[in-house]
């Protein structure tokens, strides 16, 4: 089985189109989805009825939290996502609200944990940045990779010694697969994973896309410069 893991949509609409056309040639059997559907940008209805309509199984992400569950946690957000996230609330319709609410914090496949933020605290929302702070987690988990988010940095973190450029399965990953719309690894790029259960390989896959289209949305929609710019330089 083929499946693609995309994360951290946060409404850019031209990026998931854009990964979407991608993932329809590569194979793929199912779509799994770790969450942060929205905030930041400008198309927040449209990205969730897309990942209602094509993702299986869909986790639930801070900002789909904080929008859509308890709005209280924005007061942990800054100014900017603040901001994103008040507009989105007010703009998403019942239905999706609804949909986003009943997203599970955690899903486990074959094998297989997913996890927007951490397996050790779905629902706190910690990072995981460095391979100190990733073998703290491994812990927490007992299937043989971890897929998350929320950092919006990819990276590979083996439980045992460093990763080589393969998937040992004798060992164990934590596998950050990036951010489709707001990347913040210095590449503005979107960022998705596609991981084969039958060979046991995972590929990172980065993809331009219509970002100029995106970023003026951003502004179009009132919403702050700072993350219309953000999306452009990949910070």
């Amino acid at each position: 089985m083929r499946i693609a893991i995309i994360s951290d949509i946060h409404s850019n609409l031209e990026a998931l189109t854009k990964a979407l056309e991608i993932i329809d040639t590569k194979n793929i059997d199912e779509i799994v989805c770790l969450g942060d559907i929205v905030g930041y940008g400008a198309n927040p209805n449209e990205c969730v009825e897309i990942i209602k309509k094509r993702a299986k199984y869909v986790v639930m992400g801070n900002h789909d939290f904080a929008v859509a569950v308890d709005p209280t946690e924005l007061a942990y957000f800054n100014s900017y996502a603040r901001e994103a996230n008040l507009w989105t609330r007010s703009v998403l319709t019942e239905e999706n609200l609804e949909f986003l609410r009943s997203l599970p914090f955690t899903i486990s496949l074959k094998n297989l944990l997913f996890v927007h933020s951490s397996p050790a605290q779905p629902r706190e929302w910690e990072y995981i940045f460095t391979e100190a702070q990733a073998k703290v987690q491994f812990k927490y988990f007992t299937e043989k990779i971890c897929f998350i988010g929320h950092s919006h940095l990819p990276g590979i973190f083996p439980e045992t010694g460093f990763y080589n450029g393969k998937i040992d399965k004798n060992n164990r990953y934590i596998i950050n697969v990036g951010s489709i719309g707001q990347p913040r690894d210095g590449d503005w790029r979107l960022s998705f994973g596609i991981f084969d259960t039958d060979t046991w390989t995972y590929e990172n896959i980065r993809s331009e896309y219509e970002v100029d289209k995106a970023s003026l949305k951003i502004l179009q929609n009132g919403l702050p410069d700072f993350l219309a710019r953000r999306i452009i330089i990949g910070r």
